[in-house]
């Protein structure tokens, strides 16, 4: 088995876990096979990457994951360096260390904090309750000290060439503190779900913030960059307010203000105070709380919590929206498939986040400021730019984490094996497609203040087209049918050029559309009939 160097320098300490009463041999080896299953996981921020079809098991996962919070830390320099102004500085640097820390401990290792599983199977054997409890702890520690050492490393560095030896000390005692706050935090969340809620809920809860971490990644750097077009800190003045007090990032840049400005204003004095205080009170709560919360880790594996009835409503879509019983099956079938895979939300649902965004942001990245008269303006056509998660998430409805149920369509007496794609993808427009289009349509309509209606429908008719077209070219497959590692990308099958130029020529129709007079008026009747019929020929 695999040796670690971080072992190795445990080794250094092996005398005092001895003398705590712990078997530190044991502990070791608890360790080395945790470090080892570590390595092999697919972390959050890798996992809309390309993978090779050949698993790579020498290499550590979660070190290639290191790279994208490397890339985040890089883009924090920029906030330690650029002034003196700590308390406004230092804010912004702690909110993006605590929301990475925080989304990143959820994201992947909410099975490290709400594991039980080691426990059952070990506790069972001559293995003492503190040592499993100290392996775990220092497991926890060593990752999120790598992280942490991955984000705020870079900006650590610079910042003794940039501020000198006192604000290096700070800043290192303050990420100490930050790193040991969001740690307990995000437990004694976990444990605030666990008493009101069942384990079901829980693991929902951990799926979405998957899900927006791998949104933040993808986003991120691109909003750091701007932030600067809107925020002048230099010309900022701080105004004190009670609810201020309860914004932990302030807590951990109120020392530098107090230490190195000089400032010993009492709101600055009572932050720095809040830094040091509360994540030591923080640690006595959850000391205190370790029996409840190890007794409500138990519903984490449980699926009795109460669920609402969703059913009535998919019954009654597949009843107007499918002709065919057996089309009707598969809709109801691929509904439940896309609302309750979680794999598969991780995988598809990123890719819906930056289809609702996107066309915002390509907006602002444009500089555009005069809101006043976009009515006056046709930017409303970078809507088009959401069609580009229409490939990936197309090709993505074959891909399932239970592909090995898939033996079921052979079983099935369906008449017609084409009515399983059409149930598939009638439910993927309805569950995943309808609600992007919905929700950008609606930021849309709020900003051209109700003018643009009938432009948005000509937008949903060509994204209808675009749909069938894209589910055409992908050939036909079984829904859910395979496995999401043996893949190589979600969207490999799509020629990337074939798919841009599409989104454009639907986009450049539109334009076309909008100089002819009455034309989105003329438009819109032959798309709807247009598109009933190409769904007919093409989805057969």
């Amino acid at each position: 088995m695999k040796d670690f160097k971080i072992l190795k320098f445990l080794d250094l300490f092996k005398s005092l876990f001895n003398k705590l009463g712990i078997d530190y041999q044991l502990m070791r080896k608890i360790l080395q096979v945790k470090l080892l299953l570590d390595g092999r996981r697919i972390s959050t921020v890798l996992a809309t990457q390309k993978t090779n079809k050949k698993k790579e098991e020498d290499k550590n996962n979660f070190i290639r994951s290191l790279g994208m919070y490397l890339l985040m830390g890089v883009f924090i320099i920029i906030f330690v360096v650029i002034g003196r102004h700590y308390l406004f500085q230092m804010t912004i640097t702690f909110s993006i260390i605590m929301f990475f820390l925080m989304t990143s401990l959820i994201a992947d290792f909410s099975s490290v904090l709400l594991d039980i599983k080691d426990k059952e199977i070990l506790l069972s054997r001559p293995v003492k309750n503190r040592t499993l409890n100290v392996a775990k702890i220092l497991h926890i520690s060593m990752y999120i000290s790598m992280i942490t050492l991955a984000i705020a490393g870079p900006s650590l560095i610079v910042s003794f060439f940039r501020h000198g030896l006192t604000f290096f000390l700070i800043y290192l005692v303050e990420i100490l503190l930050v790193s040991l706050f969001v740690i307990i935090l995000t437990a004694l969340i976990y444990l605030l779900v666990l008493r009101f809620s069942s384990g079901e809920k829980l693991k929902d809860i951990i799926n979405y913030v998957q899900i927006g971490l791998t949104i933040a990644m993808s986003l991120g750097y691109q909003l750091v960059m701007r932030v600067f077009n809107y925020i002048d800190i230099r010309t900022m003045e701080y105004k004190a307010s009670f609810w201020k007090y309860f914004l932990p990032p302030i807590w951990f840049s109120a020392p530098f203000e107090l230490l190195l400005n000089k400032n010993y204003s009492n709101y600055i004095i009572i932050y720095s105070i809040l830094a040091l205080v509360v994540p030591i009170v923080s640690i006595i709560i959850y000391i205190k709380l370790i029996p409840t919360f190890e007794r409500n880790l138990q519903k984490f594996n449980s699926t009795d919590g109460k669920s609402k009835d969703k059913n009535k409503i998919t019954i009654l879509l597949s009843k107007i929206l499918c002709r065919d019983k057996d089309e009707r099956t598969f809709f109801r079938f691929s509904t439940n498939m896309l609302r309750n895979e979680r794999s598969f939300k991780l995988k598809v649902y990123p890719s819906l986040g930056l289809a609702v965004i996107f066309p915002f942001f390509m907006i602002i990245s444009m500089n555009f400021r005069d809101f006043a008269n976009i009515v006056n303006t046709k930017l409303y056509l970078w809507i088009y730019m959401s069609f580009m998660m229409i490939p990936a998430v197309v090709v993505s409805l074959g891909y399932s984490g239970n592909y090995k149920g898939a033996w079921i369509y052979e079983t099935i007496p369906a008449r017609d094996k084409s009515s399983i794609n059409k149930g598939a993808l009638k439910a993927a427009i309805v569950s995943l497609f309808m609600p992007v289009y919905l929700l950008v349509s609606i930021g849309f309509l709020i900003l051209y203040r109700m003018e643009i209606i009938d432009q948005l429908i000509v937008v949903g008719i060509n994204m209808f087209l675009f749909i069938i077209i894209i589910f055409n070219r992908m050939g036909e497959f079984l829904p859910f049918s395979k496995a999401f590692q043996v893949s190589e990308n979600p969207s490999g099958g799509v020629k990337v050029f074939f798919t841009l130029f599409l989104m454009a020529g639907f986009a450049l129709l539109h334009f076309i559309i909008t100089m002819i007079p009455y034309g989105t008026y003329i438009y819109i009747p032959l798309g709807l009939i247009g598109s009933k019929l190409f769904w007919k020929r093409a989805i057969s």
